[in-house]
């Protein structure tokens, strides 16, 4: 039999779920899916053990019909047996496999890279007051996703770590199309979306990240944060593990771009928005003059320096 642990706790421990994970083919065993839950085949409240051959991986979706009795148990067995992901001459819909010594992550048009470390390698796009809100684990060949959204009350609404989803307070519209994973709270409402570019490169193109009053707004070619009206675009950093790190962080992380300090809790956003778009005219406008640089440069700018910039030109 395969690793085994009794305890009191629901949460199946780490090297069983690394075990269960290889079996099933890093996926849900009925459709594939890389986001899953880890579903005891024998029900928790009677054995209350954690083993790693009666322990499989659901989808959400699956998992819900489970629950309700419409998917039947002989399925789950007969599909544990056989995973999705892992059935000889079957086209596997979610390739997010991992190779290479070097990983480079994009986050709203800003790019950093780390070397590859071996089982446990961490990569941290943002992290806010020491709590990272997205974050990738380079594990067995493979990207696992961790990722914690929090509403305007500081409360975490979604939680998914090593790929598996955790909780969620409301019903998700998780799609994977390809190597794009989007996340939905409502129609044409998007809250995170992420392109795998494998064998090496992840893509974040739009995300919204709250945490401790701050807030974060990722598009396709920027990065704004609204407290303080501070563009990047365009940047870059080598060799580090981290990219936007903002407020105290116990543990330092190499990024490219720390803010250590900054207002909290503004509420209004028009005049950081509107800041927005005259920073991506200026951007584009510095571009077209300087047709021949490769790049064009790392811009990180902020409302006051914009403003001493307009007003000194305007004398």
């Amino acid at each position: 039999m395969s690793n085994t642990q009794e305890c009191n706790s629901r949460n199946v421990p780490l090297p069983i779920q690394r075990e269960i994970r290889q079996r099933c083919g890093f996926g849900c065993v009925i459709c594939g899916m890389p986001l899953y839950e880890y579903e005891h085949m024998e029900e928790w409240a009677i054995v209350q053990r954690h083993v790693a051959d009666e322990i499989t991986l659901l989808c959400d979706q699956h998992h819900r019909e489970k629950t309700a009795g419409l998917l039947p148990k002989d399925a789950v067995h007969k599909a544990n047996s056989e995973p999705y992901n892992l059935k000889s001459g079957v086209s596997k819909p979610y390739n997010l496999h991992f190779s290479g010594k070097q990983a480079e992550m994009v986050i709203g048009g800003n790019g950093f890279t780390c070397e590859d470390k071996g089982y446990g390698t961490i990569m941290v796009p943002i992290s806010v007051d020491g709590v990272p809100l997205i974050g990738f684990l380079l594990a067995d060949g493979h990207l696992l996703l961790n990722l914690v959204i929090f509403d305007e009350f500081n409360v975490p609404v979604l939680h998914i770590k090593n790929n598996q989803l955790f909780y969620s307070v409301s019903p998700w519209d998780i799609q994977l199309i390809g190597t794009n994973l989007t996340f939905r709270e409502a129609h044409r409402k998007i809250l995170i979306e992420i392109e795998f570019q494998p064998p090496d490169k992840v893509v974040i193109n739009r995300g919204r990240f709250l945490k401790n009053g701050v807030e974060i707004l990722v598009r396709p070619t920027n990065i704004l944060i609204t407290n303080n009206s501070t563009l990047l675009s365009d940047c870059h950093a080598h060799n580090c593990h981290g990219g936007l790190i903002i407020g105290y962080h116990e543990k330092p992380i190499g990024g490219f771009m720390a803010i250590p300090n900054l207002p909290r809790y503004l509420g209004d956003r028009s005049e950081a928005l509107r800041f927005e778009k005259e920073s991506l005219e200026r951007i584009e406008a510095n571009k077209a003059m300087q047709p021949t640089a490769e790049g064009g440069g790392c811009f990180a700018i902020a409302l006051d320096r914009l403003r001493s910039r307009s007003a000194y030109q305007g004398q």
